[in-house]
């Protein structure tokens, strides 16, 4: 592959691409993934094998003796140890495949600038297009992405206003969805989506189905990430981590209080009853936090653009004016809004993946991300190469990928906020 002229090889190409964008990834990630920004990836040092191993306590030890005042030789009560389990998680793999032409990269030839030239818009797209991913996953992972509302037409479909996010849906056309009844026993359809309409919360797609059967309450997840059963071939996010009432990292919540997440209703259902975000919701989600461990720590409030928007109206009552105020936490249209709770700084981001029904109470310093690599364009086994040659096209694969989880000690400190009006 290389002449005299002075063409690419793998080589020049390799040795381009790592100069330019590998130890650059986190840099070039995109502003908007809030939480894959925020929370930590911890490296596959700390992993014992293939699963990240975490001691955990959920409950304190109760071997107490009451002896009274009399001052006699009482017996002493058994000793009842705390409930220690071993946490365990282990990484799901994420993989994006796309291509540059062999005409592309012959016209970058050895130059470094001409190689990001050619390559720049490809390599930033697929950043940005798998930290959206992996950002969707952290927020709702092993939860559905969408549920049907109605179908407008046998090729479309409207998502319920509780569980749209604008910023799943935008720049959608192209990718594959599948469609579950709720109970994950059937499999209606997989469809690509042709078009979003964010107005209508419609999204059009190439085949008909409502000959497949599709109805209200059926769950849309993107192609492999689930399947009938359901098995779910995703990390648990956020949602489903504090939703879960059954065994979650290798410990039962029936067992124990403290592994279970909270929820706190703002309305009293999804359509008619539901009520739009106030402070005080908040401060009563944070303070079920609190009966579970909570104290003296910061919290962050993940909510929708409408509910952020409804928020603002009440902003002035709860403005923080001490010596940290900031344009940038509480002016109208500025990037957070921070006030004093119970706890202490509750502050409130808005999220564009965040659903509109939804809000989420998170004390983020104790989330972590683990796995064997954060995302990443080499692939295992073969660091250092990053283009492969296609057998069938002319051009040259590139893969994004990653293999990672979230993880936290303590669902116990995180609540859900749901039934919001937008």
């Amino acid at each position: 592959m290389a002449d005299k002229a002075g063409s690419n090889t793998f080589e020049t190409l390799n040795g381009h691409f790592k100069e330019t964008y590998a130890d650059r990834i986190e840099d070039l990630r995109p502003d908007g993934v809030k939480l894959l920004n925020a929370i930590e990836f911890m490296p596959s040092a700390k992993m014992q094998g293939n699963l990240y191993h975490q001691p955990i306590i959920l409950s304190h030890e109760q071997g107490f003796t009451y002896g009274g005042s009399a001052g006699t030789a009482f017996s002493l009560s058994d000793a009842v140890q705390s409930g220690n389990q071993d946490a365990q998680v282990r990484g799901s793999e994420l993989v994006l495949r796309s291509i540059l032409s062999v005409a592309a990269a012959s016209r970058s030839t050895n130059s470094a600038a001409s190689f990001i030239q050619e390559t720049k818009l490809l390599v930033e797209n697929m950043l940005k297009s798998t930290a959206k991913r992996v950002e969707i996953e952290i927020l709702y992972g092993q939860e559905n992405v969408g549920v049907v509302d109605s179908l407008p037409t046998t090729t479309s479909f409207v998502v319920k206003d509780h569980h749209w996010a604008s910023g799943i849906w935008s720049g959608m056309e192209g990718a594959v969805l599948s469609i579950f009844d709720a109970a994950y026993g059937v499999k209606r359809a997989d469809v690509n989506v042709v078009s979003v309409d964010l107005t209508t919360k419609t999204i059009t797609v190439d085949v008909d189905i409502s000959a497949a059967g599709v109805v209200d309450t059926d769950v849309i997840h993107f192609l492999t990430a689930a399947a009938v059963g359901p098995i779910f071939n995703e990390f648990i996010g956020i949602h489903a981590i504090i939703t879960n009432t059954g065994t979650l990292f290798n410990v039962n919540a029936s067992s124990y209080n403290l592994w279970k997440g909270n929820i706190t209703d703002v309305g009293t259902d999804a359509t008619s009853g539901a009520s739009v975000l106030t402070f005080e919701s908040i401060e009563v989600s944070v303070a079920k936090a609190m009966d579970k461990g909570l104290n003296d720590e910061d919290i962050t409030v993940l909510v929708s653009p409408l509910s952020w928007k409804n928020l603002l109206v009440e902003q002035d009552a709860k403005r923080m004016y001490d010596s940290s105020y900031s344009k940038e936490m509480a002016d109208a249209g500025s990037k957070s809004i921070k006030f004093y709770g119970q706890n202490g700084i509750i502050e409130i981001v808005s999220s564009i993946y965040c659903k509109e029904g939804f809000a989420y109470a998170l004390p983020l310093k104790e989330y972590m991300r683990v796995g064997s690599t954060d995302i990443t364009f080499e692939q295992p086994g073969m660091e250092g190469k990053f283009f492969r040659l296609l057998e069938n096209h002319n051009g040259y694969e590139m893969r994004c990928y990653t293999d990672q989880a979230l993880f936290t000690s303590k669902p116990g400190l995180s609540t859900l906020l749901r039934f919001i009006k937008s």
